[in-house]
């Protein structure tokens, strides 16, 4: 489950930049093609935020589809899961979102 270790560094530099103040909230951005679980991944922020700062927060998590340019044809189009192919058949082509993993706010106080 490498949920656990993203989630814990994503704990590590909240408390970090909290600075002593409790966390309410965070936000973060995870592509669906990182594979990670949103429900483990929240699973996960509840045990690793015991004991922090931000024990109790809320954990709010966007999941951005997966996009692609196809070289061969020259569309974008979208990515459902990691088959890299085109609608023409090409795997000629470069992933443009999707592999998003970032933290995006928090709130404190």
């Amino acid at each position: 489950m490498h949920e656990l270790s993203i989630t814990q560094s994503v704990v590590d530099t909240v408390c970090e930049r909290a600075a002593g103040r409790p966390v309410r909230t965070v936000r973060v951005r995870v592509g669906i093609l990182t594979a990670v679980v949103p429900d483990s991944m929240r699973f996960c922020f509840d045990l690793t935020t015991v004991g922090t700062v931000a024990e109790g927060a809320l954990l709010e998590i966007d999941q951005p589809p997966g996009r692609a340019h196809c070289r061969a044809c020259e569309k974008d189009f979208t990515l459902i899961d990691l088959v890299l192919l085109c609608p023409c058949g090409s795997s000629d082509v470069d992933v443009t979102s999707g592999r998003e993993l970032q933290i995006v706010s928090m709130r404190v106080g």
